[in-house]
């Protein structure tokens, strides 16, 4: 990834390089997976590139926003330690999917407390802040899933990746888990969920108050 090579351990931000606003074509798909390798290369406090793509390239000559790829960017950097715009969304997203980006903006600064502590807990371990599912869970066959990922040891975040995609899989750790409307699900099993537009699919090792 861009500029940081050889500084594993450093305590320095550091961007992945410009991906280009789109789904496949080292754009969303590169997100978590290098976002993940990121932290487990030793390289801590990452950014997960530029909400919608870095690539200026992407958006020269007027060229169309997927509102969609920009709504599941957001959504699928949320719990990333920063979040960075490049297209500014009131400009380019109906006044519908901007409430949806308002409401992602807000839940990062909701956690930034989080953040914080898991930012001085891996100054002091070397832990990243957004972990591999094997990293937390070794054992339990999570070696090839990078289309999820773990908040520190305790939330599941699992992103739409695809377009035009309402619902996916998520692959749930053993243990007892509990989504956002705080219904209890027993882990070690694969289950589908629902995903419109405007949710991100998290579970929690432990029930939060709604």
């Amino acid at each position: 990834f861009r500029v940081a090579y050889n500084v594993m351990g450093k305590p320095i931000v550091c961007r992945l390089q410009d991906k280009f606003h789109s789904w496949e074509d080292k754009g969303l798909n590169l997100i978590l997976p290098n976002t993940i390798l990121q932290g487990l290369a030793g390289v801590l406090y990452g950014c997960p590139d530029m909400i919608g793509g870095g690539a200026y390239s992407c958006f020269k000559d007027n060229k169309p926003i997927d509102q969609e790829l920009y709504i599941r960017w957001i959504e699928a950097s949320a719990f990333c330690p920063m979040m960075q715009f490049s297209v500014a969304p009131w400009r380019v997203l109906s006044d519908e999917n901007l409430e949806i980006v308002k409401k992602y903006v807000k839940l990062h600064m909701e956690i930034s407390d989080r953040i914080l502590e898991l930012a001085k807990h891996s100054a002091l371990t070397g832990e990243p802040i957004i972990r591999h599912l094997e990293y937390v869970f070794p054992g339990e066959g999570f070696e090839k899933t990078f289309d999820q990922f773990m908040f520190g040891d305790d939330v599941l975040v699992a992103p739409v990746l695809t377009k035009g995609a309402t619902n996916r899989t998520v692959l749930l750790p053993e243990g007892m888990w509990y989504n956002s409307d705080g219904e209890a699900i027993s882990g070690g099993q694969v289950i589908t969920v629902d995903a419109p537009l405007s949710e991100l699919p998290i579970f929690y090792r432990e029930k939060r108050e709604l």
